[in-house]
Parts: structure tokens; sequence; C-alpha cells
């Protein structure tokens, strides 16, 4: 038997775990709302802010973190495209974590001015930590496969080529679902040439709006105290440079509200339209939620003594609606539109029906990936029961304004041909009722966008009723 009594007892030594370094807080907010998007629906321009102030991020952070959110929210599809390519697998064979990873570090290296180093690094060690040292390593292979091109060279050899499909070239470039792009091109018709620019608009922060409440505050009152300039064609829209809108004081007391200067058009159209006889003051907002079109209605008729009943059937965006119009002389109606069960002979009535909200995707980041085409035609339909609901409730010689915040043929003058074909209305020249807005087309319908007039896409028909 061999003595062992005098060898060195010796354990065996654990190997030393890598210590992982945690995202810095901007990286990290972004990529909490882009888990949020992804996995539970949520909204980016409601879950970051919200974030943002939980956390006490300011300043330089927080700016990094809003253009990390937003811009990968908006590129999600050219993203997408780069990251499949470099790894040699759709997205939907990567797991939903790491792909969320894999777009926040593509997009630092392809659309801002981070260090490719700290793209890559920052975004494996993250991996390490959410995974294993393998997937890390597979993120690692990844970004760096993605750091060696451009922006340009990958849109250059993953773009469909613009000889033969110009429409889905534009949409790869601006990072647009194809089936968005053609809409838009049909929408433009003849001006179809300005694709590129109305695509590369959505991909642009865009100005705060404000409105100024009627009679309570102007426009240049209001520029004044919020330091913002006031708008080109409302007559109560404020631009805002930057900052919160929210701690503005006019806008905690309801002296003011956010609200794209297109939409103010829209509501202020409605009171402009010319009637048939005297306008009693019964005015109708049958899709109200979440009432900032009513508070302003109802504050431009307060001098008249119109009285403003607003329609909606959402508990939430109701409680939003009467939130909104705190002090104005608004009745809410929690019904469906279709069947509201209101006594008709409205004067004006604002129809702003639901739609998919293609002309406001610059101020969701997340949307344009989120609708389908499949959603029109339900919406559709929708919007042709609430017009025809609408007409119903209009006395003769009363007006209805019909308006979508989206220029989608489907939603827009397929459904008010719909309403001319089957009802007593006759369609107004509704760009009179937009002045001072100019380059608004043949009418008799107006198509605002936001490459042209710097407004959402909002889209606006007046019929007159008649019996």
């Amino acid at each position: 038997m061999s003595n062992t009594s005098n060898r060195p007892n010796r354990t065996p030594q654990r190997k030393r775990p890598t210590r992982r370094t945690p995202l810095d807080p901007a990286r990290r907010a972004a990529f909490d709302v882009l888990r949020a998007v992804s996995e539970r629906d949520s909204y980016a321009n409601l879950a970051l802010p919200a974030l943002l102030r939980e956390r006490g991020i300011e300043g330089r952070d927080a700016a990094f973190a809003t253009e990390l959110t937003y811009g990968a929210c908006r590129t999600r599809g050219l993203l997408d495209a780069v990251i499949a390519d470099a790894a040699g697998r759709p997205p939907e064979r990567i797991d939903p974590v790491l792909l969320d990873l894999l777009r926040l570090g593509a997009y630092q290296l392809l659309r801002t001015r981070v260090e490719p180093h700290a793209a890559v690094s920052t975004t494996v060690e993250q991996a390490g930590i959410e995974f294993d040292t393998a997937r890390a390593g597979f993120v690692n292979g990844v970004l760096r496969t993605i750091s060696r091109s451009t922006e340009q060279e990958w849109v250059e050899k993953l773009a469909p080529p613009v000889s033969t499909d110009p429409v889905g070239h534009a949409a790869f470039l601006h990072a647009h679902p194809r089936w968005i792009a053609q809409a838009f091109t049909d929408a433009l018709g003849a001006r179809a040439g300005e694709l590129d620019a109305l695509l590369a608009s959505d991909d642009e922060r865009p100005v705060v709006h404000l409105a100024a409440r009627p009679t309570v505050l102007t426009a240049a009152e209001l520029a004044a105290q919020a330091d913002g300039t006031v708008g080109r064609y409302s007559p109560y829209a404020v631009y805002l440079p930057g900052g919160d809108p929210g701690q503005l004081s006019a806008v905690r007391v309801g002296a003011a509200q956010v609200q794209d200067e297109g939409s103010q058009l829209v509501a202020r159209a409605l009171t402009l339209a010319e009637l048939d006889g005297p306008d009693n003051g019964r005015w109708l907002d049958l899709c109200a939620g979440p009432g900032g079109k009513t508070a302003l209605l109802a504050a431009m008729g307060a001098a008249s003594g119109a009285r403003v009943t607003a329609v909606e059937p959402a508990p939430r965006r109701a409680d939003l609606v009467e939130e909104n119009t705190r002090g104005l002389d608004v009745a809410v109606h929690r019904v469906d539109g279709r069947e509201s069960g209101l006594q008709p002979g409205f004067d004006r009535v604002l129809v702003d029906a639901p739609c998919t909200g293609l002309g406001a995707l610059r101020r969701r980041p997340e949307a344009r990936w989120r609708r389908q085409p499949g959603d029109v035609p339900g919406l559709a339909k929708l919007q042709r029961e609430l017009l025809a609901a609408a007409i119903a409730l209009t006395r003769p010689g009363g007006v209805v304004l019909y308006a979508t915040c989206s220029p989608h043929l489907a939603e827009t003058v397929g459904v008010v041909a719909d309403a001319v074909r089957r009802h007593p209305v006759t369609q107004l020249d509704a760009r009179a009722l937009f002045a001072p807005v100019d380059d608004l087309g043949e009418g008799p319908h107006v198509q605002l966008w936001p490459h042209r007039h710097g407004t959402d896409a909002m889209f606006a028909s007046a019929l007159k009723v008649h019996r």
C-alpha cells in the first residue's frame, strides 16, 4: 500500500464565473421598452416616458434612450432583415429576448454614431446576463457581421431592386411594410413621386403641437408661455420646440392641450361648414375618445351657446373624454355610435372614425409593424356603419364631417363614395373649410400630409344631408 499521508490535499477548483457588465440606464430603458412592445403589445410612446420618470433618467441619457427606443421600433423591418442575413436564420427562429437585444445593437451600428465596439460589447454582455456564454457568442458574431457593412451597403444587398419594384425598394429603404408604402402610393395618386419624402417624414421625430383653448388663451399667449411658435394653419396651434408638454401650466389647468394641428383643423372645419337654416347648437362627436377634438369643438361652440354630445363606447376612452372636456358643455354617452339611441336632429356631426392610424405612424413608432392588411376590411365596414348612423342623426340641411387619421383609400374616399351612393347626402368642397392650408389637391375632400403640411395624414370629407 502506498503512503499518501504526505500528499497535499488538492480540491478541484471551480472555474470563476465571468463577471458581466449590465446595460447602462439608457440602454436598459430602451431594451425594457422593446420587450414590453414585443411581449405585451405596449405602446412605446406611452411606456418610455413613464419608465424614464420612474427611474429618474434625464438629460442626455433620456435623449439617448428615446433615440434607441423609437428608432429601433420604427426600423424593425430593416433591422430584422439585416439580422436574419447576418445570423443565417429568420427572426422567428431567434429567441424573442435575444432578438430584441440584437435589434438594440443593430440599430446602434446602423443608425447612430455610437462606436461599433461599444454597441457590440454592451449588447453581448447583456446577452450573457440574460442567457449564457454560448448565446452571448452568437450575438457577438451576428453584430460583428452587421458592423462590417454600412446601412447603405445592407440596403443595396437586401432591398428589392428599384428598377423592378420601386415601391418595395422605398419601403425597405425607409423601414416600412411594403403594403403600407403601396397604400401611400395609391393615395398620392398622380404625385406618387413624393413617396420617398412621405416615408422619410415618418422617420422624423415630430414636433409637438399644442392647441390653445378658444376664449381662454390665444395661440400667441400660449406660444409666449411655452417658448414655442404660433402654428402655420390653425388659429389655435403652437409648435413646442422640446420638453415635456405635460409640465406646462396651461396644459395642467386645461387652457391648452397636446393636439396635432391636423386634428385641430378637422374640428374647426366642422364649425365652418355652411348649414341650410339656422344652427341650433346641437353638435355631435360620434367617435369621441379620447376627447381632444370634442374639447376643441365645445370650446369653439361656447361663444354661440352650442352644446356637444359625445359618444364613446370604450370605458377608458370615455373616462378620458370626461377628463379632457371638464368645465365644458359636453354630455358623454357611453354607447356604440352605430346604435346610440340619440334623438336625431343634430346640426353638425363629426365622425372621426376608428382607423388603421397609418397617418400618424411618426407618433407611434411600433404601429407600422403591428397593423396588417387584414385589418382594413373590418375597419372600413365599421367606418361605413358609423357614417351611416351619423347621417341618420343629422337634420336636413345639417353637415357631417367624416375624418380618419389614415390616407388608405379603402378608409377614405371608398367610405365616402359608399355614403354618397347609399344615403341622401351631397359632398361639399371641404378645401375652403381648411383655409389657409394650401396644396390640398383637386378636392372635394381634403388629404393632409406630414411631408407637405407638417401634420398627421388626416383625411376629411364634408357631407350635406338632405331628406
